[in-house]
């Protein structure tokens, strides 16, 4: 494959749908996006990873759902990485990239070295929340952590909270090109069965099969829906490392030589880019709860407010007497 024709497919999310199965699902490739939602901060290589398996999952979860503005991934835990945040921004036009940004909260003098990743979240709970925008009610799902990995989390999540048997497949690292140069990549094949899955099943009244009672896709499948989603997860398990992150595999290769039989489908790819949606005028729009004693209390020596954009390393500097419900005057200096 081509040097052009590579860089086509990175930085893209591919949707396709598995006709005879009734199975969708999504191919993504991140290597740009990734290495800048990365550089924002000297993170250690343990926390790069996690934040490199939140990104990617946000990006495929994001696409499959019909958004207006935000999907948020949280990850929050009780181990030495407290919180991972991810926001995936839906395109504002056809045709136009969707937008990822990604930080993570961590006590790196309690980073065990030789612990796996997924080990430094410790116990807490895998979160999605959709922002529809101005006018729409949020929508929080929320689930235990379970199993051995954030995509573990996530396939809970949706056999739980939304009840569609969901299976990931990601790879992710620092990769060495010919020409020298190194940097992130990763990538994915997500499936879903559609949503047609019976809402009635649930399990048993003890619970489901997974960890600590949660559901799983053999507690919401049966009959030809069961033999359906376990042939396309068998035919997933021959898939290396290799071919999901490239980067000279084709993405439409992959889905053939994977599920050739399962008659795939595919459509539109979405291009992926890094992107923050901070401001100054955000910052003042969430500081105008506060009174002038809390704003002063937020005040430096050197009689300014600042503030600081996690996702992006924005910063920001503002007259106190311009911030809060009891401003003296805007930021133009009138009253």
């Amino acid at each position: 494959m081509t040097l052009g024709s590579r860089i086509a497919w990175d930085d893209t999310i591919l949707p396709f749908q598995l006709d005879r199965s009734d199975i969708r699902g999504r191919v993504a490739r991140l290597d740009g996006v990734l290495d800048q939602v990365l550089e924002q901060h000297d993170y250690p290589k343990q926390v790069e990873a996690l934040i490199a398996e939140a990104a990617l999952l946000t990006a495929m979860i994001g696409q499959t759902i019909k958004l207006r503005w935000k999907l948020s991934l949280q990850i929050r835990g009780d181990g030495p990485v407290s919180l991972i945040a991810t926001d995936y921004f839906a395109p504002t036009d056809d045709g136009k990239p969707a937008r990822l940004r990604a930080y993570a909260g961590f006590k790196e003098d309690q980073l065990d070295p030789g612990a796996k990743p997924f080990d430094l979240i410790g116990k807490g709970y895998f979160a999605i929340l959709i922002d529809q925008g101005e006018g729409m009610t949020p929508y929080q799902g929320i689930t235990p952590i379970a199993g051995g990995s954030l995509s573990s989390c996530a396939e809970t999540y949706f056999a739980q909270s939304e009840q569609l048997p969901t299976r990931f497949a990601l790879a992710f690292g620092e990769s060495q090109m010919a020409d020298g140069t190194s940097g992130w990549r990763a990538g994915g094949v997500m499936l879903q069965h559609m949503p047609k899955a019976s809402p009635g099943a649930g399990g048993s009244a003890d619970g489901g099969s997974g960890e600590d009672g949660l559901l799983g896709a053999e507690d919401i499948l049966d009959g030809d829906e069961a033999e359906h989603w376990d042939r396309a997860n068998i035919l997933l398990d021959t898939v290396d490392e290799m071919e999901l992150v490239g980067p000279t595999v084709h993405p439409t290769d992959l889905l053939v030589r994977l599920f050739h039989e399962e008659t795939p489908r595919v459509f539109d790819s979405q291009p992926m880019t890094f992107g923050c949606t901070c401001s100054a005028d955000r910052v003042r729009q969430s500081l105008s709860i506060y009174s002038a004693k809390d704003i002063g209390h937020m005040t430096t020596d050197d009689g300014i407010v600042t503030a600081d954009c996690q996702f992006c390393g924005a910063h920001y500097e503002f007259d106190p007497k311009t911030l809060g419900f009891e401003a003296e005057h805007g930021p133009d200096g009138q009253q």
